[in-house]
């Protein structure tokens, strides 16, 4: 049953927090414009001194940064990053406050608000938010004036609402290595991505800089 997220369900490390999210929605409102994501899949990070391995992919790997302070804090806000110095993305922070992590938001299903989906994006079809760059584009969030928002409570933050919401756990869930991460950090030895299988909205796979080559030394 779907329901507002609560900030205890959201205090687990990434990699138990991100399939818990398939399914469930990210709803925000940007200049009065609602819009309703299906999370169809995400990728976890952990950042520095986080779970049992280090992840060499994650913002957070050298530390604390005013980059990535967000992931830092208490879980239930959202990380928006810039991508690429074009694209913002979109993370729910999970974990302990003072343990860095989040979980990428890769693709989803818009449900609600298509029409400021495909204003926002310029696209139509079932591709609207399809991979990090395009799934944080309908959303509306932008970085750096929505970073931190709280997803949890829904306060205003810069203009917009955020709000987490969670379905019952899915049972088919695939997972596998995150898309277009460079080197070991990209391969088999992190199968943190996680999607609905079969999903049309899910993002095809891409191996990243180096990943493919360091898949064959495992």
């Amino acid at each position: 049953m779907l329901h507002r997220a609560a900030r205890e369900e959201l205090e687990g490390l990434p990699l138990e927090v991100a399939p818990r999210l398939l399914g469930g929605r990210l709803r925000t409102v940007v200049d009065g414009e609602p819009v309703t994501l299906r999370i169809t899949e995400a990728e976890a990070y952990h950042g520095q001194g986080t779970g049992l391995v280090p992840d060499p992919g994650s913002h957070a790997r050298m530390g604390r940064t005013a980059r990535n302070a967000t992931m830092w804090g208490e879980p239930g806000h959202l990380y928006v990053y810039l991508s690429h110095g074009i694209h913002s993305c979109v993370n729910v922070v999970s974990g302990p406050d003072g343990v860095a992590g989040g979980v990428l938001l890769r693709a989803g299903e818009v449900v609600e608000g298509r029409d400021a989906a495909a204003s926002r994006s310029g696209r139509t079809g079932r591709d609207l938010a399809r991979g990090p760059g395009r799934f944080g584009q309908v959303s509306g969030l932008r970085h750096p004036h929505h970073d931190g928002i709280d997803a949890v409570t829904a306060a205003e933050w810069a203009g917009a609402h955020a709000e987490l919401w969670l379905d019952d756990p899915l049972s088919d869930i695939a997972s596998g290595p995150r898309v277009g991460v460079a080197g070991a950090a990209g391969t088999d030895a992190f199968p943190w991505r996680f999607w609905i299988p079969g999903d049309p909205t899910v993002s095809a796979f891409r191996w990243g800089r180096g990943a493919a080559a360091a898949s064959m030394l495992d």
